[in-house]
Protein backbone atom coordinates (compact mmCIF):
# COMPACT_ATOMS: atom_id res chain seq x y z
CA UNK A 1 0.00 0.00 0.00
CA UNK A 2 1.43 3.36 -1.04
CA UNK A 3 0.78 6.78 0.44
CA UNK A 4 -0.09 8.16 -2.97
CA UNK A 5 -2.82 5.53 -3.27
CA UNK A 6 -4.28 6.68 0.04
CA UNK A 7 -4.13 10.30 -1.09
CA UNK A 8 -5.78 9.49 -4.43
CA UNK A 9 -8.53 7.55 -2.67
CA UNK A 10 -9.20 10.36 -0.18
CA UNK A 11 -9.37 12.93 -2.98
CA UNK A 12 -11.73 10.71 -4.99
CA UNK A 13 -13.89 10.13 -1.91
CA UNK A 14 -14.18 13.89 -1.43
CA UNK A 15 -14.96 14.68 -5.06
CA UNK A 16 -16.90 11.50 -5.98
CA UNK A 17 -15.87 12.30 -9.54
CA UNK A 18 -12.81 10.82 -11.30
CA UNK A 19 -12.23 13.83 -13.53
CA UNK A 20 -12.24 16.39 -10.71
CA UNK A 21 -10.14 14.16 -8.46
CA UNK A 22 -7.55 13.64 -11.20
CA UNK A 23 -7.42 17.38 -11.82
CA UNK A 24 -6.78 18.05 -8.11
CA UNK A 25 -3.98 15.48 -8.05
CA UNK A 26 -2.47 16.69 -11.35
CA UNK A 27 -2.59 13.25 -12.96
CA UNK A 28 -4.59 11.73 -15.80
CA UNK A 29 -7.90 10.12 -14.93
CA UNK A 30 -6.82 6.63 -16.04
CA UNK A 31 -3.79 6.68 -13.74
CA UNK A 32 -5.90 7.66 -10.76
CA UNK A 33 -8.40 4.90 -11.53
CA UNK A 34 -5.62 2.30 -11.82
CA UNK A 35 -4.08 3.26 -8.48
CA UNK A 36 -7.42 3.09 -6.68
CA UNK A 37 -8.11 -0.32 -8.25
CA UNK A 38 -4.70 -1.57 -7.07
CA UNK A 39 -5.53 -0.36 -3.58
CA UNK A 40 -8.82 -2.26 -3.66
CA UNK A 41 -7.09 -5.43 -4.85
CA UNK A 42 -4.52 -5.19 -2.06
CA UNK A 43 -7.21 -4.68 0.55
CA UNK A 44 -9.45 -7.34 -0.92
CA UNK A 45 -12.55 -5.14 -0.66
CA UNK A 46 -14.44 -2.77 -2.92
CA UNK A 47 -14.10 0.81 -1.69
CA UNK A 48 -16.23 2.48 -4.35
CA UNK A 49 -19.27 1.67 -6.41
CA UNK A 50 -18.82 3.03 -9.93
CA UNK A 51 -21.21 3.61 -12.78
CA UNK A 52 -21.03 5.69 -15.94
CA UNK A 53 -22.34 8.82 -14.21
CA UNK A 54 -22.03 8.07 -10.50
CA UNK A 55 -19.39 7.25 -7.89
CA UNK A 56 -20.21 6.44 -4.27
CA UNK A 57 -18.43 5.01 -1.26
CA UNK A 58 -19.23 1.49 -0.13
CA UNK A 59 -19.59 0.89 3.63
CA UNK A 60 -16.03 -0.46 3.57
CA UNK A 61 -14.88 2.66 1.70
CA UNK A 62 -16.51 5.00 4.22
CA UNK A 63 -14.81 3.19 7.09
CA UNK A 64 -11.45 3.15 5.27
CA UNK A 65 -11.72 6.88 4.50
CA UNK A 66 -11.64 7.77 8.21
CA UNK A 67 -8.44 5.78 8.75
CA UNK A 68 -6.81 6.94 5.51
CA UNK A 69 -7.28 10.58 6.47
CA UNK A 70 -5.72 9.94 9.87
CA UNK A 71 -2.72 8.21 8.27
CA UNK A 72 -2.11 11.10 5.89
CA UNK A 73 -2.51 13.56 8.76
CA UNK A 74 0.08 11.71 10.85
CA UNK A 75 2.49 11.50 7.93
CA UNK A 76 2.23 15.24 7.33
CA UNK A 77 2.84 16.02 10.97
CA UNK A 78 5.74 13.55 11.14
CA UNK A 79 7.45 15.29 8.24
CA UNK A 80 6.90 18.67 9.89
CA UNK A 81 8.36 17.45 13.20
CA UNK A 82 11.33 15.87 11.45
CA UNK A 83 12.19 19.07 9.60
CA UNK A 84 12.00 21.08 12.80
CA UNK A 85 14.11 18.53 14.70
CA UNK A 86 16.76 18.72 11.97
CA UNK A 87 17.22 22.39 12.70
CA UNK A 88 15.46 23.70 9.61
CA UNK A 89 14.00 27.20 10.01
CA UNK A 90 10.47 26.91 11.46
CA UNK A 91 7.66 27.49 8.99
CA UNK A 92 3.95 28.21 9.23
CA UNK A 93 1.57 27.68 6.34
CA UNK A 94 -1.59 29.76 6.65
CA UNK A 95 -4.66 29.36 4.47
CA UNK A 96 -6.52 32.44 3.25
CA UNK A 97 -9.63 32.49 1.06
CA UNK A 98 -8.61 35.58 -0.91
CA UNK A 99 -5.58 37.84 -0.76
CA UNK A 100 -7.94 40.82 -0.72
CA UNK A 101 -9.13 40.23 2.85
CA UNK A 102 -7.18 41.85 5.68
CA UNK A 103 -7.93 39.73 8.78
CA UNK A 104 -5.28 37.04 8.42
CA UNK A 105 -2.56 39.41 7.14
CA UNK A 106 -3.05 41.61 10.21
CA UNK A 107 -2.74 38.58 12.48
CA UNK A 108 0.30 37.20 10.70
CA UNK A 109 2.13 40.52 10.72
CA UNK A 110 1.74 40.67 14.48
CA UNK A 111 2.90 37.06 14.83
CA UNK A 112 5.92 37.75 12.64
CA UNK A 113 6.95 40.68 14.84
CA UNK A 114 6.96 38.42 17.87
CA UNK A 115 8.65 35.50 16.08
CA UNK A 116 11.18 36.85 13.56
CA UNK A 117 12.69 33.37 13.19
CA UNK A 118 9.44 32.08 11.66
CA UNK A 119 8.92 31.81 7.89
CA UNK A 120 5.25 32.29 7.03
CA UNK A 121 3.67 31.11 3.79
CA UNK A 122 0.19 32.35 2.85
CA UNK A 123 -1.76 29.92 0.68
CA UNK A 124 -4.94 30.95 -1.13
CA UNK A 125 -7.46 28.14 -0.72
CA UNK A 126 -11.22 27.78 -0.42
CA UNK A 127 -12.65 26.60 2.89
CA UNK A 128 -13.21 23.02 1.64
CA UNK A 129 -9.61 22.99 0.40
CA UNK A 130 -8.34 24.42 3.69
CA UNK A 131 -10.08 21.58 5.53
CA UNK A 132 -8.34 19.06 3.27
CA UNK A 133 -4.93 20.68 3.62
CA UNK A 134 -5.26 20.96 7.38
CA UNK A 135 -6.13 17.27 7.52
CA UNK A 136 -3.14 16.13 5.48
CA UNK A 137 -0.62 18.49 7.06
CA UNK A 138 -0.14 20.95 4.21
CA UNK A 139 -1.55 23.80 6.34
CA UNK A 140 -1.15 24.61 10.01
CA UNK A 141 -3.76 27.39 10.28
CA UNK A 142 -6.63 28.71 8.18
CA UNK A 143 -9.36 31.32 8.23
CA UNK A 144 -12.87 31.60 6.84
CA UNK A 145 -16.56 31.12 7.45
CA UNK A 146 -16.89 27.77 9.21
CA UNK A 147 -20.44 26.44 9.43
CA UNK A 148 -19.58 22.84 10.28
CA UNK A 149 -15.85 22.09 10.49
CA UNK A 150 -15.10 18.40 9.90
CA UNK A 151 -13.89 16.13 12.70
CA UNK A 152 -10.29 16.90 13.55
CA UNK A 153 -10.54 20.63 12.83
CA UNK A 154 -11.04 23.15 15.63
CA UNK A 155 -12.49 26.58 14.87
CA UNK A 156 -12.83 29.78 16.84
CA UNK A 157 -14.85 32.85 15.90
CA UNK A 158 -12.56 35.89 15.83
CA UNK A 159 -14.37 38.58 13.82
CA UNK A 160 -17.88 39.73 12.96
CA UNK A 161 -17.29 41.69 9.77
CA UNK A 162 -20.00 44.08 8.46
CA UNK A 163 -21.43 42.75 5.20
CA UNK A 164 -22.24 45.07 2.33
CA UNK A 165 -22.46 45.33 -1.44
CA UNK A 166 -19.89 46.51 -3.96
CA UNK A 167 -21.44 48.53 -6.81
CA UNK A 168 -20.31 51.00 -9.48
CA UNK A 169 -20.31 54.64 -8.45
CA UNK A 170 -23.14 55.18 -10.94
CA UNK A 171 -25.39 52.53 -9.36
CA UNK A 172 -28.54 53.63 -7.52
CA UNK A 173 -27.26 51.90 -4.37
CA UNK A 174 -24.24 54.22 -4.38
CA UNK A 175 -26.47 57.10 -3.26
CA UNK A 176 -27.62 55.24 -0.13
CA UNK A 177 -25.95 55.21 3.29
CA UNK A 178 -27.17 51.64 3.73
CA UNK A 179 -28.75 49.16 1.33
CA UNK A 180 -31.83 47.26 2.62
CA UNK A 181 -31.40 43.55 2.02
CA UNK A 182 -34.82 43.47 0.35
CA UNK A 183 -33.46 45.80 -2.36
CA UNK A 184 -31.28 42.97 -3.63
CA UNK A 185 -34.34 41.06 -4.83
CA UNK A 186 -34.26 42.64 -8.28
CA UNK A 187 -30.51 42.72 -8.94
CA UNK A 188 -28.23 39.85 -10.03
CA UNK A 189 -25.84 38.74 -7.27
CA UNK A 190 -22.45 37.27 -8.05
CA UNK A 191 -21.86 34.14 -5.97
CA UNK A 192 -18.82 31.90 -5.87
CA UNK A 193 -18.42 28.48 -7.46
CA UNK A 194 -20.49 26.18 -5.22
CA UNK A 195 -17.71 23.62 -4.83
CA UNK A 196 -15.33 26.35 -3.68
CA UNK A 197 -17.52 28.68 -1.58
CA UNK A 198 -20.47 26.66 -0.26
CA UNK A 199 -20.42 28.36 3.15
CA UNK A 200 -20.44 31.88 1.73
CA UNK A 201 -23.15 31.03 -0.80
CA UNK A 202 -25.26 29.49 1.93
CA UNK A 203 -24.77 32.54 4.15
CA UNK A 204 -25.88 34.98 1.44
CA UNK A 205 -28.76 32.74 0.40
CA UNK A 206 -30.06 32.54 3.95
CA UNK A 207 -29.76 36.31 4.32
CA UNK A 208 -31.87 36.86 1.20
CA UNK A 209 -34.46 34.31 2.27
CA UNK A 210 -34.70 36.00 5.68
CA UNK A 211 -35.81 39.11 3.75
CA UNK A 212 -38.45 37.13 1.88
CA UNK A 213 -36.90 36.39 -1.52
CA UNK A 214 -34.67 33.98 -3.39
CA UNK A 215 -31.54 35.66 -4.79
CA UNK A 216 -31.19 36.18 -8.52
CA UNK A 217 -27.79 34.62 -9.21
CA UNK A 218 -25.53 35.96 -11.96
CA UNK A 219 -24.58 33.06 -14.21
CA UNK A 220 -20.87 33.80 -14.48
CA UNK A 221 -18.24 32.82 -11.90
CA UNK A 222 -14.83 34.19 -10.98
CA UNK A 223 -11.95 33.01 -8.79
CA UNK A 224 -11.12 36.18 -6.88
CA UNK A 225 -12.72 39.31 -5.51
CA UNK A 226 -10.57 41.39 -7.85
CA UNK A 227 -12.01 39.61 -10.89
CA UNK A 228 -15.47 39.95 -9.35
CA UNK A 229 -14.99 43.70 -9.00
CA UNK A 230 -14.34 43.91 -12.74
CA UNK A 231 -17.78 42.41 -13.41
CA UNK A 232 -19.24 44.89 -10.96
CA UNK A 233 -17.61 47.76 -12.86
CA UNK A 234 -19.25 46.46 -16.03
CA UNK A 235 -22.63 46.76 -14.25
CA UNK A 236 -23.28 43.05 -14.80
CA UNK A 237 -23.96 42.27 -11.15
CA UNK A 238 -23.39 43.36 -7.57
CA UNK A 239 -21.11 41.64 -5.10
CA UNK A 240 -21.84 40.95 -1.43
CA UNK A 241 -18.56 41.20 0.46
CA UNK A 242 -17.42 41.97 4.01
CA UNK A 243 -15.98 45.39 4.80
CA UNK A 244 -12.51 43.89 5.32
CA UNK A 245 -12.06 43.28 1.58
CA UNK A 246 -9.57 45.65 -0.01
CA UNK A 247 -11.61 45.27 -3.19
CA UNK A 248 -14.08 47.70 -1.65
CA UNK A 249 -11.50 50.48 -2.19
CA UNK A 250 -11.19 50.03 -5.96
CA UNK A 251 -11.61 53.18 -8.10
CA UNK A 252 -15.07 53.81 -9.57
CA UNK A 253 -16.74 51.43 -7.10
CA UNK A 254 -18.29 52.01 -3.69
CA UNK A 255 -19.09 49.68 -0.83
CA UNK A 256 -22.34 50.20 1.03
CA UNK A 257 -23.34 48.28 4.19
CA UNK A 258 -26.40 46.07 4.16
CA UNK A 259 -29.21 47.06 6.54
CA UNK A 260 -32.67 45.80 7.41
CA UNK A 261 -31.24 43.56 8.72
CA UNK A 262 -27.68 44.63 9.43
CA UNK A 263 -25.51 41.64 8.65
CA UNK A 264 -22.09 40.50 9.81
CA UNK A 265 -19.84 37.94 8.15
CA UNK A 266 -18.27 35.61 10.75
CA UNK A 267 -14.56 34.84 10.35
CA UNK A 268 -13.12 31.88 12.26
CA UNK A 269 -9.59 30.59 12.69
CA UNK A 270 -9.14 26.91 11.79
CA UNK A 271 -6.48 24.49 12.98
CA UNK A 272 -5.94 20.78 13.55
CA UNK A 273 -7.42 19.64 16.83
CA UNK A 274 -4.65 18.73 19.24
CA UNK A 275 -1.91 20.52 17.28
CA UNK A 276 0.71 21.47 19.88
CA UNK A 277 2.73 23.79 17.65
CA UNK A 278 3.76 26.92 19.59
CA UNK A 279 3.34 28.92 16.40
CA UNK A 280 -0.27 27.82 15.91
CA UNK A 281 -0.83 28.80 19.54
CA UNK A 282 0.79 32.17 18.81
CA UNK A 283 -1.58 32.79 15.88
CA UNK A 284 -4.66 31.96 17.96
CA UNK A 285 -3.50 34.07 20.90
CA UNK A 286 -2.59 37.01 18.62
CA UNK A 287 -5.98 36.82 16.90
CA UNK A 288 -7.73 36.99 20.26
CA UNK A 289 -5.67 40.01 21.29
CA UNK A 290 -6.42 41.81 18.01
CA UNK A 291 -10.11 40.98 18.32
CA UNK A 292 -10.20 42.61 21.75
CA UNK A 293 -8.12 45.63 20.76
CA UNK A 294 -9.89 46.31 17.45
CA UNK A 295 -13.38 45.35 18.59
CA UNK A 296 -13.75 42.62 15.97
CA UNK A 297 -16.37 40.80 18.02
CA UNK A 298 -18.35 43.92 18.90
CA UNK A 299 -20.48 44.56 15.79
CA UNK A 300 -22.53 47.73 15.55
CA UNK A 301 -26.20 47.25 14.82
CA UNK A 302 -29.47 46.05 16.36
CA UNK A 303 -29.95 42.74 18.14
CA UNK A 304 -31.58 41.34 15.00
CA UNK A 305 -28.28 41.23 13.10
CA UNK A 306 -28.04 38.29 10.70
CA UNK A 307 -25.06 36.11 11.51
CA UNK A 308 -24.09 32.56 10.71
CA UNK A 309 -24.14 30.06 13.55
CA UNK A 310 -21.19 30.80 15.82
CA UNK A 311 -18.24 28.55 15.18
CA UNK A 312 -17.14 26.26 17.96
CA UNK A 313 -14.82 28.05 20.31
CA UNK A 314 -11.68 26.02 20.95
CA UNK A 315 -8.86 26.63 23.35
CA UNK A 316 -5.37 27.70 22.42
CA UNK A 317 -3.37 24.60 21.42
CA UNK A 318 -0.95 23.62 24.19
Amino acid sequence: MELRQLRYFVTLAEELHFGRAALREHIVQSALSQQVQRLERELGVRLLNRSTHHVELTPAGAAFLVEARQILDHVGRAAHVARNAAGSPPTLRAGIVDAGYDSMPQILRAVQQGHPELTIHQVEASIPEQYRQLADGRLEIGIGLAYQPPPGVTSELIRLDPLGVLVPCTHRFAELDGVPVGSLADVPLLLGEESQTPESNQFIGELCRSAGFEPTVYEGTVESNLAAADLVLQSRCVLCIPSSSRTSNLPDTVWRPLVEPVSHYPWSLLWRSGDRSPYVAAVVDTARQLARRLGWLEPAGPATDHEAPAAARGGIPT
